[in-house]
Parts: C-alpha cells; structure tokens; sequence
C-alpha cells in the first residue's frame, strides 16, 4: 500500500483564494495524494486574550494577539466550496481541519472524505464527540499528548460508535529539531491502539519521512508553502516547490526500498546467477571411469552445473568421460 502524502496547506494562502489555488496547483505538481486546509472562524477556537505562541513570535514577529493574526488568515467558509471543485478538477483530494461546531458542520456538509483534527483537540472531548458523530474517518494528531491522553481521546471517539480513527503522530514546534521528533513514539501509537499510524512532518529535511516510511507510517502530513519568505506564522517551517517535489520523491524512493518483503532474486539477480554463483568442478584431470572422491571436487564459477550443495551425491559416483581441471561436471558426465 502506498504511502498516501497530505499536502498541508493550512493557513499559508494568507486569506487569499487565489493563493489557496495555487497552493492547489503546487501540490498536484509535487505529487501528493491531498492536501489539507483548515476551516475556521478565529473566534470559534480563540479569545481576545490568547498571547501569539512562541513559534508564532519568532516566525511571525508582527506584534498583536493572536485572534488578531487568525483573523488575518480567515478564509469565508463558501470560499472552501469553490476550492474543493477546484480540487476536484485537478484531481487531488480536498481534506480541512474544522475548529469549531460551524466550521465541522460545514466540511460536513461538503461531504469531506474525512476529517483530520488537530493537536490542539485531544483533550476537547466535546468537540471529540461531535466529530465522531458525523461517523466520518477521523485521523487524529496527537502533538503536545501523553499517552494516557490519546487513550482518552480515542475513548470519546470511539464511545460515537465510529470506529474509524487513525493516530499522527506530530511535535508541535515550527520547524521542530531532529532531536525532539522520537519516530518511535509513533510506533509505540500503533501498538498500543493496533490501529493506522502517521506522521505529521514540521521538520525542515527529508530524513525523517523516510524514517517514517521505514517504520510503518501509513500516512504523512507536511506544510507547503508557495514562498518560505511570506508574512505568516507557519511559512518559515513549510516546503517551497522545489522542497516538496524532492521531498514527495524521497517517500516514493524510500517505499521502492522497502519493497513487498518476499525474500526472492530480483529478475536482474537471476539474469547474472550463472555468472556468479559456483558450481562444481573437477579439482584436477580426471579420466573417465574415475570414482570421483572429495577431494576432486572443487567449487568455482560459472554456476551453470551441478549446485555445490549437491556434492554429497556426486562422491562415489563414476565418471563417463575424461575431464579437465576447473571443468564444470554436468549430470550427463555422472
């Protein structure tokens, strides 16, 4: 199953629909599967008194609250229909974030393939409930999380009845430090849960998409942006064009890697076999009707004879012609 890869756009069109389609057009371009918005109103998740966040500051040192830097990045809720047909014409899944009741009943109602919720959820039960309700497939991000509290969420979640969750994990820091990204953490996910895992990528390289491909992530999720030197609060943590496109690259390359696990010679590997493996050949001239000894025999390339493993049988056997040394025995001289 390939790896299916989340073009995060988030809040990088800057409140601006035009940007949000070029978004769009970057990430068919780059190869992704979907790529993801988020739908909000900045007063449904945020007060007038919410400071900016650390990251937000030094990526967005524009000094104002952080409701005010929401709102800058507003889109209306009727502009996301008008950016899911221009998904549909590019033939790319349109995925959002809902950050509140109005903005979940909207993407509702668009009839989303999923919703993906953000880290900032996990410990907003009633919001949990009512995305389980709407029995849409959920992947939940699990940032700033213990353990014990995922288990919680995914409680909620599943007390819907909706079943249908997926863990990412994700560090959220913007960009995040290799060192703070501990990939095993979302091996640790699915074996507690035995359920689907991914990873939601803030670093600035590709090593560790290919870490995740390796260890098992079913999904990965990474902010783009058109242009690293906008104004914004996430653009300085997102992949530019040229980014992107390598780094889509870099999964697909890391699950050619991988391969289907069946341990068996590649078509190349069979073609060279006779060339490289040894068969078994006379140590010395031997004339024919010799009882052929252990000592006659040697193993040497080509591998076009009798397999070195069958030598056992050879021994004691007579040969039917005279052979010289380094020739390959065949069943026919035995």
């Amino acid at each position: 199953m390939s790896v299916f890869v989340i073009a995060e756009a988030g809040v990088n069109h800057n409140g601006n629909i035009k940007t949000a389609k070029e978004l769009v057009d970057m990430a068919v371009e780059c190869g992704a599967d979907a790529i993801k918005f988020q739908t909000f109103r900045a007063e449904e998740s945020t007060g007038v008194f919410a400071d900016k966040a650390q990251y937000q500051k030094e990526n967005d040192p524009i000094k104002e609250s952080q409701l005010e830097m929401i709102k800058k990045l507003e889109l209306p809720f009727e502009q996301f229909r008008e950016i899911q047909n221009y998904c549909n014409e590019k033939k790319i899944i349109f995925i959002s974030t809902p950050d509140g009741v109005d903005s979940l009943n909207y993407l509702d109602s668009l009839n989303v393939p999923l919703i993906k919720i953000g880290s900032t959820e996990v410990t907003n039960y009633e919001f949990l409930k009512q995305i389980g309700e709407t029995g849409k497939p959920i992947i939940l991000s699990t940032g700033m999380s213990t353990l014990g509290e995922v288990e919680k969420a995914v409680d909620v979640i599943y007390s819907t009845g909706n079943k249908d969750v997926k863990l990412m994990h994700c560090i959220t820091d913007y960009p995040t430090a290799i060192e703070d990204v501990n990939l095993n953490a979302m091996v640790t996910l699915r074996n507690a849960f035995k359920i689907p895992v991914g990873f939601s990528d803030h670093t600035l390289g590709n090593e560790s998409a290919v870490a995740a491909v390796a260890l098992g992530a079913e999904f990965i999720e990474k902010h783009i942006t058109l242009d690293r030197g906008m104004g914004g609060p996430d653009h300085k943590a997102s992949m530019d064009p040229n980014g992107f496109k390598e780094y889509v690259e870099y999964i697909r390359n890391t699950e050619k890697l991988l391969g289907s696990g069946i341990k068996s010679p590649t078509d190349r590997e069979l073609a060279i076999m006779k060339d490289i493996r040894r068969s078994i050949v006379s140590s010395c001239d031997l004339k024919k009707g010799t009882i052929l000894k252990k000592h006659m025999l040697a193993y040497k390339r080509p591998g076009n004879g009798i397999k070195p493993e069958m030598a056992d049988v050879l021994i004691g056997r007579g040969l039917k012609r005279d052979m010289k040394k380094d020739e390959v025995i065949e069943w026919k001289d035995i």
